[in-house]
Parts: structure tokens; C-alpha cells; sequence
């Protein structure tokens, strides 16, 4: 089964966790801190410019977004954690949100953890690591912003990355795409029905 990337739509956002509908296809997830790319990942993967909003102020994400894909899969963009400049009452609405969505039995097939290439792990991306390899679901480290830095800084911080995890994480690119098709394929082959896993 072939994903058409460019066939992709805004569907809505959700302010509350409890009123999330019953998910139509298997869902994409996206984690990170705030202002770590998510914005720009999905819309370098969708080849759009400006599908899902990009800020430069972090924390500006404050809904679980989701977009539909292909009518294959759902990529859901939840609201970014930590360095958020909003008070302590919306951050503790935003773990609510957050919470209401993954107590949800859902078709979740991977979740993409998403960390900035250029800076070592902050403490919110341990923890969320940390209960990623409690969780049941599959999911992947995308190292953002590869551009920013010389070649030789990429490698060196992303198996530095690598080692910390112990996964190979995926450096990421909203500028020049790299990575991109390395995703695609990974979402092609986890979103594809059983029965066309073989061909």
C-alpha cells in the first residue's frame, strides 16, 4: 500500500481530552517540547508550507491537532512540553489534555519523540523517554534541526543521542528534508493493513 503524503488535511483540535472522538484510522503520534519543530516536521512531511502552524514562541500548541493523512492514517500533533512561558494553571491543563488522550485505548501505531539535535536531552525529554520504554506502543527518537548544525556536529550529536537512548534516532531536517523519506517509510509500513504487510 503506497501513502499519497501530499493528500493531507487539517481535521480539528481538541481543547479537552475527554471529548477526543473514537479514532476513524491508526494515528502517528507526535511528543516534544515546545518549540522543538513539530509544526515544521509535518509540514516538510506533507509538503506543505504552512498546514499545521509554525511559532517561534514556545508553547504555542496548546490542543491535540490532528490531520488526516491519505484517508490512511491520522498524524496527531500533541501540545509540547516543558519551557512552555504560560502560567503553571494552562501547563497543568495541557498534562490533562495530554493524559486524556493516551488513557484513550487508541490505534496507536508509533510515536514520534521529537528532540532537538543541537542541545543534550532536558530533564522533560528523559522523563518522557523514560515512560515511552514503559509504554506498550512502538515509537522513535527524530533528532530536529540537523541543519542548524555542521556535518560533523550532527553525527557527533546524534550518536551521542543514539548511545544515551540506546536507539538509533533519526536526524531531521525542516529545511533541507533529511530524514523525511526515512519517515515516510516507517509510517508506510506501520499504517499499511495486515494483509498487505507481506506484498
Amino acid at each position: 500500500m503506497n501513502v499519497n503524503f501530499n493528500n493531507a488535511e487539517f481535521v480539528t483540535s481538541y481543547f479537552d481530552g475527554k471529548k477526543i472522538d473514537r479514532p476513524r484510522n491508526p494515528e502517528i503520534v507526535l511528543v516534544g517540547r515546545s518549540n522543538v519543530g513539530k509544526s515544521s516536521l509535518i509540514n516538510k512531511l506533507l509538503n506543505r508550507k504552512s498546514l499545521a502552524r509554525v511559532s517561534s514562541v514556545p508553547g504555542k500548541t496548546i490542543s491535540v491537532n490532528y490531520y488526516s493523512v491519505d484517508g490512511k492514517f491520522d498524524l496527531v500533533d500533541l501540545p509540547g512540553y516543558g519551557f512552555a512561558k504560560r502560567p503553571k494553571s494552562e501547563q497543568a491543563a495541557w498534562g490533562k489534555l495530554t493524559d486524556g488522550y493516551f488513557s484513550a485505548d487508541r490505534d496507536r501505531r508509533l510515536i514520534l519523540m521529537l528532540v532537538d539535535l543541537r542541545h543534550p536531552p532536558s530533564k522533560d525529554d528523559e522523563v518522557m523517554f523514560d515512560w515511552l520504554m514503559q509504554s506498550e506502543t512502538l515509537f522513535t527518537v527524530v533528532a530536529t534541526k540537523a541543519d542548524k548544525l555542521s556535518k560533523t556536529e550532527a553525527k557527533k550529536n546524534a550518536d551521542a543521542l543514539s548511545e544515551r537512548f540506546g536507539i538509533t534516532v533519526i536526524p531531521f531536517s525542516a529545511l533541507n528534508g533529511q530524514g523525511c523519506e526515512e519517515l515516510r517509510q516507517i509510517i508506510t509500513d506501520l499504517v499499511q493493513p495486515e494483509e498487505d504487510s507481506s506484498k
